[in-house]
């Protein structure tokens, strides 16, 4: 049964950062994928600055989450996260009404600082007030994400036929306010909850390396597609196409968080790692190798089911080894990566994107490589097994 807690009615507090995740994360960062190409055709948005943009949002994510973690009653902060909201919300708006490639560049900066708070505190809100409740209800928190993912491409999908990219992203702010109003009553972290540093052993210090390497990979491929998958197939199938596989990974996100906790007390973490790299891998390449609307929406579903597990999978082994400041640590190494992502494949988008995501999907299947060692060598001692879940254990979800 659920139960209040600390005054905070689970099932209510899950909704509000799910609302307050879906704006920040699902629109205020990802909307950019499915109106891309409206911006391409329409705007005359060349492939290079288009992967300089989303090179601006994952700077500001790095810089919003570098902010909260050295001012940390940032994260506890109501006022902190209207704000960022009502800014997000600002940044939308504004991108219609210019075409100057500088100021959409600090536009994206802003809103990528904006989003990262926002999560930060709707992240400690959830592990603070579901703290005891049922792991999977704090995963369909998270699926806030996919949530938003899903709303604003059905969005973005009927926009691109009656309207403009400038209407597409009006609409995404129209739709950011819905959420964010929806969030407005999020309770942050009332206080810091401080858990020592636990020393890491000789062995954990190695599979930690390999962790943190599989990780950083997995930024750099993950952000790829998640970046170009809808302007990929716009460019293979037809124009609808596009639209309709981004609202798929939405809808897959949604409920991956609480599949992957479910799994994860059947089958050890490093596995699911493995696998769950392995799958985004042949997600991402599909639509590069095949053709047709069948292989872009399988992709799309292979990828959504994916991207936001692989996080939580990743923090939950980090916080296993006991290794100090291992949450810290790991999204640092994704969030350089997804900078990185962008940048690394700029050179190889002017005959298109097939080859950006070829190498997206090659560089998931080398953390897969680097999950393959963690997952086959994991030391005896510190083996991740499966197990049953306790009512105190906490499973860390992240997308950063």
């Amino acid at each position: 049964m659920t139960t209040v807690h600390n005054g905070v009615d689970p099932r209510a507090h899950a909704v509000q950062a799910a609302a307050a995740l879906a704006a920040s994360m699902g629109i205020g960062r990802f909307v950019y994928t499915p109106i891309l190409p409206l911006m391409h055709t329409q705007a005359g948005l060349s492939a290079s600055l288009g992967a300089t943009l989303a090179t601006a949002n994952y700077l500001g994510y790095l810089i919003g989450a570098l902010a909260g973690i050295l001012i940390p009653g940032a994260v506890r902060s109501a006022a902190v996260m209207r704000t960022s909201l009502v800014v997000l919300i600002a940044t939308l708006a504004l991108m219609p009404t210019t075409h100057d490639g500088s100021i959409w560049f600090a536009l994206r900066l802003v809103a990528g600082i904006a989003s990262a708070l926002v999560f930060m505190i709707a992240v400690s809100a959830l592990h603070a007030h579901l703290r005891g409740q049922s792991q999977f209800l704090a995963g369909w928190g998270f699926g806030g994400v996919g949530l938003g993912i899903a709303l604003s491409g059905v969005l973005v999908f009927v926009v691109r036929f009656i309207g403009s990219w400038g209407t597409a992203w009006l609409a995404s702010a129209g739709l950011a306010v819905v959420c964010a109003v929806a969030a407005w009553g999020l309770t942050p972290e009332p206080r810091p909850i401080i858990t020592p540093d636990a020393p890491g052993t000789p062995s954990s210090h190695r599979w930690f390396t390999a962790l943190v390497i599989s990780y950083f990979l997995e930024g750099i491929g993950y952000i790829i597609a998640g970046t170009f998958l809808v302007a990929a197939i716009d460019l293979a199938a037809p124009e609808w196409v596009g639209s309709g596989a981004w609202i798929v990974v939405g809808l897959a996100a949604f409920p991956s968080c609480a599949l992957w906790a479910w799994l994860s007390l059947r089958w050890s973490r490093p596995t699911l790692l493995l696998v769950a790299l392995l799958i985004q891998a042949v997600g991402i390449a599909l639509p590069a190798v095949i053709g047709g609307v069948g292989p872009a929406l399988i992709s799309a579903f292979l990828f959504g089911v994916t991207f936001l597990g692989i996080g939580s999978i990743v923090l939950a082994i980090g916080a296993h080894l006991q290794f100090p400041r291992a949450v810290a640590l790991l999204t640092a190494g994704y969030s350089v990566g997804q900078i990185l992502g962008p940048l690394v494949v700029t050179p190889l988008l002017r005959d298109g994107y097939r080859d950006a995501l070829l190498l997206g999907a090659a560089v998931v299947l080398g953390a897969a490589v680097a999950a393959a060692v963690l997952r086959f060598r994991f030391p005896s001692g510190l083996d991740a097994d499966p197990r049953t879940a306790t009512s105190t254990e906490e499973v860390v979800f992240d997308v950063r």
